[in-house]
């Protein structure tokens, strides 16, 4: 009798093996080929940022959000403005269009309170996503995404200790984005030199490499420049090459530039906060919510950094890069 029902059992557990692979392998497939996974109805979710025209971090958290919108059966639209109050206003656009879901960053929050009580009041879940850790719960969003900025910048600070800097600059290229000032404050906080804040205009890149330039030429004791995107790294090994300063250029975010950048040694050091994990962990939570009421971090932000990136680093990321999803 035991024989009998340890052989029933085990042609049933590999039934169910096998049922569950062929279903995973389907998934898979149809994920491969841009197919939803999910026969879930097709809800729209609208993601609104502070992002600026061509700013390639950006434009890899929108990759990710595109690929867990194609998994998840979701249209998904897209729209950035970087000035908080336009930015706003593309978010009540979304309310109007009556979105099942709502993903915002909050660089700039006092723009962006009332229209996301709007949304909330209109029954509309709001994930935020990179700037705003500190304002999100209060806004009513469900949970926020995204690296802790006051956190990255002490990584910062921490990593120029370990490289015997003395004196760096944190250059600042958006005015009003809380998420840099914090940046550079826990820079400032963690490291054992001095730091400097410089503020530059980051729609104009001549006009940043111009600004890093007359600095480094004024000022010859400044061993360390940090920048606060991978776009403005490549302005600041520019600066420094004309300017002849000995300084380390150092950034935050990750690009296939700012990978080359660590390999050739023409950078030091890059803090990476998974651009593309946070476009596309929004989209996958915001689906989980209006599918079962799931909410992650328990009141606490979701992390996805930061990650300090060093030469020996580059590598085994420049692939991905390369790709667009690093």
């Amino acid at each position: 009798m035991g024989a009998v029902l340890a052989a029933v059992l085990a042609a049933s557990l590999a039934g169910c093996s096998s049922t569950g692979g062929k279903r995973a392998e389907e998934r898979a497939q149809q994920a491969a080929e841009g197919r939803s996974a999910v026969n879930t109805p097709r809800w729209t979710f609208a993601m609104v940022t502070h992002s600026g025209d061509g700013d390639t971090f950006w434009d890899i958290v929108q990759k990710g959000a595109d690929q867990a919108a194609d998994k998840d059966n979701i249209n998904f639209l897209y729209s950035h403005n970087d000035e908080g109050q336009q930015q706003a206003e593309l978010v009540q656009t979304a309310i109007d269009k009556k979105v099942d879901g709502l993903i915002v960053s909050l660089a700039k929050p006092d723009s962006m309170k009332a229209v996301v009580a709007k949304a909330v009041k209109a029954g509309i879940p709001v994930i935020t996503v990179n700037s705003g850790s500190a304002e999100s719960k209060a806004f009513g969003a469900l949970t926020h995404i995204g690296q802790d900025e006051s956190i990255a910048g002490e990584a910062v600070g921490d990593e120029l200790d370990e490289r015997d800097r003395k004196k760096a600059l944190c250059v600042l290229h958006e005015q009003g984005n809380v998420g840099h000032e914090q940046r550079c404050a826990g820079a400032k906080k963690s490291f054992g030199g001095t730091m400097q804040n410089l503020y530059v205009d980051g729609t104009n890149m001549p006009d940043v490499q111009a600004s890093i330039e007359a600095k480094l030429d004024s000022d010859r004791s400044i061993d360390a420049v940090v920048t606060l995107g991978a776009p403005f790294a490549a302005a600041a090994v520019k600066a420094k090459q004309t300017a002849g300063s000995k300084a380390e250029i150092d950034t935050f975010d990750l690009n296939a530039s700012v990978a080359t950048g660590l390999q050739n040694g023409s950078l030091g050091f890059a803090v990476d906060q998974q651009p593309f994990l946070q476009g596309y962990q929004a989209v996958d939570l915001l689906w989980l919510y209006r599918y079962n009421q799931n909410v992650l971090g328990g009141g606490r932000p979701v992390l996805t950094g930061p990650q300090v990136i060093t030469a020996d680093d580059a590598d085994a990321l420049a692939e991905y890069t390369k790709r667009g999803t690093r």
